[in-house]
């Protein structure tokens, strides 16, 4: 332990009743300090079942802004790795700087959005996933030689253009399965 760092046991001590005991110890002067918490208020009956019924009443809104958290998150996430894939060389030489230049632009709109948009829906957040991905993945596919049907080109057999960071076509006219899964026994 560094010189000038206290050194502290804590013990931490809950007896059948639901009281907690807290003891602290700093080592090197010896002192010592202990609390005890107890817990004074009970529950009634009436209480618990309002609670468990305001927990039902609310998830249906608690279910939809998990959505809307995910959706915002997946967006997000996107975003910010096709600008990191922008920036990896693999990527980046193949692509024209016209090219580069639509994708980041649409990558700092789609984040300006976000900012300004913190409070928005699955549905909105879905819709600039799509818009973005209507921009990036057919540049991605013309720089990776992937036609229109997944296949063909010297890219042919990589999932997503075979690029770090690029995901696999979601619903633009391709039905892309993935790598086929092998049973092993």
């Amino acid at each position: 332990m560094p010189r000038g760092q206290p050194q502290i046991d804590v013990t931490f001590d809950v007896d059948a009743n639901g009281i907690l005991k807290v003891s602290a110890v700093e080592k090197t002067t010896g002192k010592e300090a202990n609390i005890t918490i107890t817990n004074d208020t009970r529950l009634s009956d009436a209480d618990v079942e309002r609670m468990v019924a305001e927990a039902e009443r609310y998830k249906a809104e608690d279910e939809a802004n998990r959505l809307r958290v995910e959706a915002r998150n997946a967006l997000e996430n996107y975003a910010f790795s096709m600008r990191s894939s922008m920036n990896e060389e693999a990527l980046a030489s193949k692509l024209s700087e016209e090219e580069k230049a639509n994708i980041n632009d649409k990558i700092k709109e789609i984040m300006a959005w976000l900012d300004a948009n913190q409070s928005a829906g699955k549905d909105e957040c879905d819709a600039k996933q799509r818009e973005l991905e209507a921009v990036i993945n057919p540049i991605i596919q013309r720089a990776s030689g992937v036609g229109a049907d997944g296949s063909g080109g010297p890219a042919a057999g990589n999932s997503g253009g075979g690029f770090p960071g690029t995901a696999a076509p979601s619903g633009q006219g391709m039905d892309y399965e993935g790598p086929p899964i092998e049973e092993i026994d």
